[in-house]
């Protein structure tokens, strides 16, 4: 049998075939496989923000109740297992390995046939696939990796629910340059007569979604359309009751059940409009006795949710914070959580990017927080280079300390952190991995 770190290799070997869409080549592995998907059970979810989020709240809702569920999501923060979860446990590096031979010898064979080669992704989300059906898994909640109906999860045919968390610009070179367009591609999820669970702000882009849901005959949930006097409304009387940097909590009428205390220990404003996303999906799949679910079950696996790099708390006095705020609505989010928590007081924010993304916009959201600006940079091929960031902050009108890696980034921060009230580090997720390996490291206290 493979090492895990053998494994890793294999795996990454195929990263050579870059990111493609489209579902032929996903097709012709998983029929090698024996098609496990297809006796799954699964809850598919795709939106450019809080996806990860709204997965890990149905997740947890589904373990509460007892559940054998499994977590599909990308990317990791740490570890490669974290992409693979069963019953609140990432994959073991055994079973890992065991899958991953077992797709790889199935792969060696489509391409001696005469068959393309599968991505990386595709070859990742096989190994989810087989290993989710050998565990016998109740339930698979399953994150879209990159837009929806070329995303090789869509292999799914038919979903309990499809579930769109928003519709923002990111990726636009493979989805599309208009949130119309893009709204087209993540709407791919939707099946014929499968629910779908939309909050998707931007008019257009709705309209574009409900269009497709209306020719799959698929019945349309616009939590967007909120607070009408309609009774036929998704979501009503939504009240935030309280905030702290601890837990969230509010109160909204959902379906027919009035929710009167929900308690969230995900922090932010952004992670309410998740909460109800992932609150209507189970409510629906509750109403149409798709899956058994009790009310207190379901707060109780709300309040429990845990998504490690977003707002995650890492050190208390000051406050060390990470969050993958990787594109503009990211960033956006994380602005209006610091002013809310952190108005007045001192913020040091360090931030790395990749070089695709909205880099002005966000610079521009990261400064309305009054933060400190220092500029370090994701260990990825695709990374905006330090010294490139510093330079774009300052020619927007801002000051920047340039901090170069991220293990320097970290030993500034440390021997800054009595002069502020929050430590905060942003961008991209594969900056905030690398932090919080070192954060508590030894070797990071020296100067």
């Amino acid at each position: 049998m493979m090492t895990y770190e053998q494994t890793l290799e294999k795996i990454h070997e195929f990263g050579r075939f870059g990111s493609k869409l489209g579902l032929e080549r996903m097709r012709t592995l998983m029929a090698y496989l024996g098609n496990p998907q297809d006796y799954l059970k699964v809850i598919h979810v795709a939106g450019t923000n809080g996806k990860g989020s709204v997965c890990r709240y149905l997740y947890s809702v589904l373990l509460e109740h007892g559940y054998r569920a499994g977590l599909y999501t990308s990317p990791y923060i740490e570890k490669f297992t974290e992409r693979i979860e069963r019953n609140g446990e990432p994959i073991s590096e055994k079973d890992l390995s065991i899958c991953t031979a077992e797709v790889l010898t199935q792969t060696e064979k489509l391409i001696q046939d005469g068959f393309e080669s599968p991505t990386e992704f595709e070859i990742i989300t096989a190994i989810a696939f087989l290993y989710f059906w050998k565990k016998k898994v109740d339930y698979v909640v399953l994150e879209v990796g990159l837009g929806g109906k070329g995303d090789s999860t869509n292999i799914v045919k038919k979903p309990l629910a499809a579930v769109i968390t928003s519709i923002s610009f990111d990726h636009m070179e493979y989805l599309g340059d208009t949130l119309e367009k893009i709204a087209y591609e993540k709407a791919g999820i939707i099946k014929e007569k499968v629910p779908v669970i939309s909050n998707v702000k931007d008019r257009n882009a709705s309209k574009a979604i409900a269009s497709i849901a209306k020719n799959k005959h698929a019945p349309f949930y616009d939590l967007a359309d909120r607070n009408s006097v309609s009774k036929d409304c998704t979501i009503q009387n939504v009240s935030l009751n309280r905030t702290t940097m601890d837990s969230y909590h509010f109160s909204a009428k959902i379906m027919d059940t009035v929710y009167d205390d929900i308690a969230l220990t995900m922090i932010g404003e952004h992670q309410v409009e998740n909460a109800l996303c992932a609150l209507t999906a189970l409510e629906i799949l509750k109403k149409e006795h798709i899956i058994d679910l009790s009310k207190q079950m379901i707060l109780q696996g709300m309040k429990k949710a845990k998504q490690i790099g977003r707002f995650e708390v890492l050190q208390k006095k000051p406050y060390v914070i990470i969050d993958g705020a990787h594109n503009d609505d990211g960033a956006k989010a994380l602005s209006n959580a610091l002013r809310k928590h952190f108005s007045g007081r001192r913020i040091l924010l360090i931030i790395g990017m990749l070089a695709d993304k909205e880099i002005d916009k966000m610079i521009s959201d990261f400064a309305d927080t009054g933060a400190v600006l220092v500029a370090t940079q994701p260990d990825n091929p695709r990374k905006l280079n330090a010294e490139d960031l510093c330079l774009k902050i300052k020619r927007a009108g801002f000051h920047c300390v340039f901090a170069g890696l991220p293990e320097e980034a970290v030993r500034y921060a440390k021997k800054k952190q009595d002069n502020f009230d929050a430590i905060v580090f942003a961008g991209s997720l594969y900056l905030i991995g690398n932090i919080r390996e070192m954060w508590n490291h030894e070797e990071y206290e020296r100067a």
